[in-house]
């Protein structure tokens, strides 16, 4: 069975025929529709920062779903400030460990570095971080109750967050193709089992998922009969695990592509599945195998690298 997804986008998340004035504020950020961008990092702020490219921050944007604050990050590709073109967008979660070591947990997943690098090659996207917040990120990355850990259960809460408040405010303010067919959701370890989930759960808005060394095991297996379940999807997964995650990571893993398979996805069409012999369960891991997966969902073919040899001297 396949899930209907033939209205893709439904009237809320539609973009606007023409894009809102961006104004400048006194404080060099820019004014769209209310909400207020800031340049970040904000010059002069004394830390050392490893950002590049161009970083808009939205300082303490509220969840009427969760009840709390964040702030949201928002990457944007080379070209966006020289063109009039819309972009595809991917929300990632454990937004602080993306872009900047200065708030990373250790090291840091280097976004902007590779997609700066892969924009050379036509790879450009939105890339919106939402950061996590601290002891709420067990809960909010699982729709299900761990009873080990005692926590989990406001995944839903925390994808509607995503889909009725932040992603309408994304459309709104930048340049953005709002289908399910350019929309994505992607992130590691919990991140990358509410990836998963959310993906199957929302159809109609997300088209693509990046699973990377998810944690299936949280919340007693549950995402397994749920995938199962779930009527097929169109679009594209991606799935990976490193060697030195553990046998346990790795039979997990190996249990979830088979079940995807079986489900009618197609390793190097629709579904990329990535072993790396020695991979461990971080973010360097993680940083390492990023433009892969963001070339597999992007629908961008990686082109190999050309080796230019210089003669040898007479």
């Amino acid at each position: 069975m396949t899930e209907d997804i033939t209205e893709t986008v439904d009237a809320e998340q539609q973009a606007p025929e023409t894009q809102p004035e961006h104004q400048q504020t006194a404080e060099g950020g820019t004014e769209s529709g209310g909400t207020v961008w800031m340049d970040y990092p904000a010059p002069d702020d004394g830390a050392f920062h490893t950002v590049v490219g161009t970083m808009k921050v939205l300082e303490q944007l509220e969840s009427p779903q969760l009840g709390n604050r964040r702030d949201i990050l928002v990457y944007l590709p080379p070209s966006y400030g020289r063109s009039n073109r819309r972009y595809p967008v991917v929300y990632m979660h454990d937004g602080q460990n993306l872009f900047d070591r200065a708030t990373s947990f250790g090291e840091e997943w280097e976004v902007d570095q590779t997609l700066e690098a892969a924009s050379e090659q036509g790879l450009e996207a939105i890339v919106v971080g939402i950061p996590n917040l601290g002891k709420e990120r067990l809960n909010e990355y699982s729709p299900w109750h761990d009873r080990r850990h005692q926590q989990g259960g406001s995944g839903e809460a925390y994808l509607e967050f995503i889909v009725h408040t932040l992603k309408p405010i994304i459309d709104r303010d930048f340049r953005t193709m709002p289908g399910r067919e350019s929309t994505g959701i992607a992130g590691s370890s919990m991140g990358g089992l509410i990836s998963l989930y959310a993906f199957f759960k929302h159809p109609k808005v997300f088209g693509f998922a990046g699973v990377m060394s998810p944690a299936l095991w949280f919340g007693g297996r549950s995402i397994y009969p749920f995938v199962k379940e779930r009527p097929f999807v169109p679009g594209r997964i991606y799935l990976d695990v490193g060697t030195s995650e553990g046998s346990d990571e790795l039979h997990d893993v190996r249990r979830l592509k088979d079940i995807l398979t079986q489900k009618g996805y197609r390793e190097g069409r629709d579904l990329l599945y990535v072993v790396e012999m020695g991979g461990q369960h971080n973010e360097r891991a993680w940083a390492r195998r990023l433009r892969r997966e963001l070339h597999f969902l992007l629908g961008v073919p990686e082109r190999a690298k050309r080796v230019v040899r210089r003669s040898e001297p007479l």
